[in-house]
């Protein structure tokens, strides 16, 4: 993987693409093509504890290593081995043009993806407090591709962004107007997801493109969000990406009540309501067995059917509210982890929101066909698999693009 400026895309390029959590950092290459074409993925794990390296090319193993337990690999250790690994002939004669990352918060800024430099870092740090556990990985992921390769442009995309098409009364708080003035909105979440099934729609479902279409994107962490003519509207994330849906270890929607209880009959401070919302609730709070939605099916015990009760519960109950906002319902998505591989979660909200007008048909939705709503049903009903990476990919293509062409010289008028 070379260190290019953007003055130097004279030869056959590709695309790195990154994805930073707390203790693994996933990527995928793409030829910089139009579209992007995806050429090889993979990802670190236990990047601090004991890492371990894999990389696949149409589903073959062409990359893996391991590092002894107890090694710190970090992001900065992580972005070397890759880069190095790179340069080794896997792409092609390829070198990297540019890195785009998967950004979780833009704030109130950044309505679109940025070209980085050292005022858009500076302007994502500031925006930690809104997104403690996931900005600081983001950063560092930023950081440390600078490190490696600083002549190598970088292009933020983010989770927020597809979001900021919603009316203000979708953003709002019922809080003193200062508190707004300094950030606190609804900024919802998963909006590169969004962005995709929004983009993927037309050629699916003319129809739910052109009208009022609600998307679930469920997986650990899970939200839903309300598309009309593929534009958000309205979305179950708020500020954080606490809200809504019960998730893996998320709360999801809480009484505010109950945290000044917390605090005030069990002494809680703001590190441990951290934990106990973000890392020790959710499906495995309830179930107090896993926060994996495969094993709790695979389960016979109260606490995993109570569980996957409160589950399905609220993402139908979240799918009226969303159904409202739009006016109407023509059709619902189904996607992310959970959404495009668990039938019998899809098969229990559709029946408790046969109401709506979703007429499941039980044998697609089994057989896990694109389309799982009977032909006469007024709503139709959708499993289309998200692509993050790719959304990620076309943005820095399109970024890079501008940024090319505004250092090109440009012609003097006759």
């Amino acid at each position: 993987m070379g260190r290019r400026t953007l003055e130097e895309r004279d030869g056959p390029g590709a695309l790195l693409v990154l994805n930073a959590g707390s203790s693994s950092l996933k990527f995928a290459v793409f030829v910089d093509e139009t579209p992007p074409r995806l050429l090889l993925r993979g990802g670190f794990e236990e990047i601090s504890a004991r890492p371990r390296f894999v990389a696949r090319a149409d589903g073959a193993i062409i990359g893996m290593k391991d590092w002894a337990p107890g090694t710190r690999l970090g992001y900065d250790g992580a972005i070397d081995h890759l880069f190095a690994w790179g340069r080794g002939g896997v792409l092609g004669g390829r070198h990297i043009e540019a890195v785009g990352h998967r950004v979780v918060h833009g704030g109130a800024r950044f309505s679109g993806p940025a070209l980085i430099d050292a005022a858009v870092v500076a302007e994502l740090e500031k925006l930690i407090p809104l997104a403690p556990l996931h900005q600081p990985h983001c950063l560092g992921a930023i950081k440390a591709v600078t490190q490696a390769a600083p002549s190598v442009a970088q292009v933020a995309c983010f989770d927020t962004a597809f979001h900021r098409t919603q009316p203000p009364v979708a953003q709002a708080f019922a809080l003193p107007r200062r508190y707004a003035e300094e950030g606190i909105r609804r900024y919802g979440f998963h909006g590169l997801s969004y962005e995709y099934i929004a983009s993927a729609l037309p050629s699916a479902d003319p129809r739910a493109a052109e009208g009022r279409t609600v998307v679930a994107h469920l997986g650990n962490g899970a939200s839903m969000c309300a598309l009309l003519e593929g534009r958000s509207v309205a979305t179950t994330m708020g500020l954080s990406t606490l809200d809504g849906l019960v998730m893996g270890t998320r709360c999801g929607s809480m009484d505010p009540g109950v945290l000044l209880y917390l605090i005030q009959q069990h002494g809680m401070d703001a590190r441990a309501l951290e934990r106990l919302l973000y890392e020790q609730s959710g499906l495995l709070g309830v179930s107090g067995e896993s926060s994996d939605m495969r094993e709790l099916l695979a389960r016979a015990s109260p606490t995993a059917a109570e569980a996957l009760d409160l589950f399905v519960y609220r993402i139908a109950r979240e799918l009226g509210s969303l159904a409202a906002a739009l006016h109407g319902l023509d059709a619902v998505v189904f996607t992310g982890g959970i959404g495009e591989h668990a039938a019998p979660i899809r098969a229990r909200v559709c029946r408790e929101a046969s109401w709506l007008g979703l007429e499941l048909d039980e044998e697609a939705n089994a057989r896990g066909d694109p389309c799982i709503s009977r032909p006469g049903s007024r709503v139709s009903v959708w499993v289309i698999p998200t692509n993050e990476e790719a959304m990620i990919a076309i943005h820095t293509r399109r970024v890079l693009s501008a940024a090319h062409e505004a250092l090109s010289p440009q012609p003097h008028p006759a």
